[in-house]
């Protein structure tokens, strides 16, 4: 039995970001006393956009990032807005703001203040806020009603706040660490490097040899790619553009500026910039786990969802606050670790890379949260727009934003 631990009354959320603050209302719902922490000035988490960049660390390799974004300045959805909406606040279009289907990211910003003022969300958050540890107490004393202590740092304060939580729902997303390669010769590379996460607009590349957004103001651009076979939209781009040019994946740097791929060939290039991924930083909580027990610190998803989007970060809500609330239960610790298991083995013999096996955007998984605590499925209509969103960026990576979408039959 684990439903002893359920009986939560003080939740700590870790973050103020989509998956955050639909995590906070869920559980005020539930009855939860509620307090969420926020490193940064206001709501929004990915979606709150920060001009400035990591000037002293351009890679992001420190473990503390000043700036928590990764949000470019010319950044439009990826998913049409009829997707990136809770159920029962949706998305709509709103005269004298961005109107188009795939608006950019200040819109679906000013959505989610719109929610939160709907929903008076805003009172619990505490921001300018960091979160510095999440620990358990001690098991001995507290047994299997866990305790999780938190200890926090308001912004420009060296006062550490230690407060204690019956529950921790982690929202903090994982498109703020930067994922890095280990190329030979990358520490010795003299020219500029840099990750994804610190570029926010083409102007300071302009008539430099670099990658994608850039085709307008670099005079060579040039993408590195571990695969080759690219989609069909992507190979129009690539065609239409003559500065920009598709190669193999990297092998080698060199100091007088020469990039070296793994065919032998090479070219030299002002600038590189990192487009590898980010790492998940849950590294704090890995402890969180333990075979005698159920742990009652939960993370919410935050970005894992690509193209489903708002619906299933509800869906994963109502979970986590039913789940605390005792109205659903957890399966076994050997059922959650047979499934965790058979889990990988499939994305292993479906050829899915390590680094994305954390990728569940599916409409079956999103389906499974929803019979966990009685919620509608994904929309059919919903379910053909994310299908049609993807088949036409496929066919015109471009342009797909801009044309009509026609759901299958």
């Amino acid at each position: 039995m684990v439903s002893e631990i359920y009986a939560a009354k003080n939740v700590c959320v870790i973050g103020a970001g989509p998956s955050g603050l639909v995590a906070a209302r869920e559980l005020r719902k539930e009855g939860q006393n509620v307090v969420v922490l926020e490193q940064n000035h206001d709501i929004g988490g990915q979606w709150l956009y920060d001009p400035k960049v990591e000037d002293e660390d351009p890679l992001g390799k420190g473990t503390t990032l000043k700036v928590h974004s990764s949000m470019y300045d010319s950044l439009r959805l990826a998913s049409p807005r009829e997707i990136m909406g809770f159920t029962d606040f949706p998305f709509v279009v709103k005269k004298g703001r961005d109107m188009r289907r795939f608006p950019g990211h200040n819109e679906l910003l000013l959505y989610l203040k719109d929610f939160c003022e709907c929903f008076g969300l805003r009172e619990m958050v505490r921001f300018n806020t960091r979160v510095e540890y999440v620990g358990m107490l001690d098991y001995a004393e507290f047994g299997k009603n866990l305790r999780w202590v938190v200890k926090s740092k308001e912004k420009n304060s060296e006062e550490v706040v230690e407060e204690v939580f019956d529950a921790v729902v982690v929202a903090t997303g994982h498109y703020s660490h930067p994922r890095l390669p280990a190329i030979k010769g990358m520490d010795a590379w003299r020219r500029k490097q840099m990750h994804s996460h610190v570029y926010r607009t083409p102007e300071p590349f302009r008539n430099e040899d670099l990658a994608m957004e850039l085709v307008g103001v670099a005079n060579e651009i040039h993408l590195s790619t571990k695969v080759l076979d690219v989609s069909e939209g992507l190979s129009e781009f690539i065609s239409a553009h003559g500065n920009l040019h598709l190669h193999p994946q990297i092998d080698s740097l060199h100091e007088d500026g020469r990039v070296g791929f793994v065919d032998g060939s090479w070219v030299t290039a002002d600038t590189i910039i990192y487009c590898t991924g980010y790492l998940v930083p849950l590294f704090k909580y890995k402890h969180a786990s333990h075979g005698d027990y159920t742990s009652s610190i939960i993370t919410a998803p935050s970005g894992f969802l690509q193209i489903i989007g708002f619906p299933f970060f509800e869906s994963q809500a109502k979970w986590i606050a039913q789940l605390l609330s005792g109205k659903t239960k957890l399966p076994s610790w050997d059922e959650m670790m047979q499934s965790i298991k058979e889990f990988y083995h499939l994305k292993e013999i479906a050829g899915v890379p390590k680094h994305n096996t954390h990728d569940i955007a599916d409409f079956e998984y999103c389906d499974q949260y929803c019979d966990q605590v009685g919620f509608p499925h994904l929309e059919e209509w919903r379910k053909d727009l994310c299908r049609s969103a993807l088949r036409n960026s496929y066919a015109n990576l471009e342009k797909y934003r801009d044309v009509r979408f026609v759901a299958e039959n």
